[in-house]
């Protein structure tokens, strides 16, 4: 069982992969195929790539990058690699404001699609 990550608040600014989220904060893990290691490491390639982003935590099953927004906004992109369940469980929130207009979310997805194309 690998340690869950931050559950979102109450404000619509926030995403994550874990079972309990409300409707609107939920997304899926990333599904991992194949090596888990390798996924992973293609995970934070991928993330070190991202404009506006800086890798500010990383092990061998946790990152934590810093997005930041056109306009300078830091946004937190946490994500736990879970070998045993075959997913990378993802979390991306932003640090202020009440509303993201999807960014999250879009982030999310778009880092989805790139990780299942790579």
């Amino acid at each position: 069982m690998c340690e869950p990550l931050a559950p979102c608040g109450r404000r619509p600014n926030c995403v994550c992969s874990r079972d309990d989220a409300s409707a609107r904060h939920r997304v899926e893990p990333f599904a991992v195929a194949g090596d888990a290691a390798a996924a992973f490491a293609r995970l934070k390639s991928l993330l070190a790539g991202m404009p506006r982003t800086a890798i500010v935590a990383a092990t061998e099953d946790y990152l934590h990058a810093v997005c930041r927004t056109r306009i300078g906004f830091a946004d937190d992109l946490e994500c736990r690699l879970c070998r045993a369940q075959g997913v990378i469980h993802v979390r991306s929130a932003s640090r202020l404001g009440y509303y993201d207009f999807g960014v999250n979310r879009a982030r999310v997805e778009a880092l989805r699609r790139r990780l299942q194309s790579a």
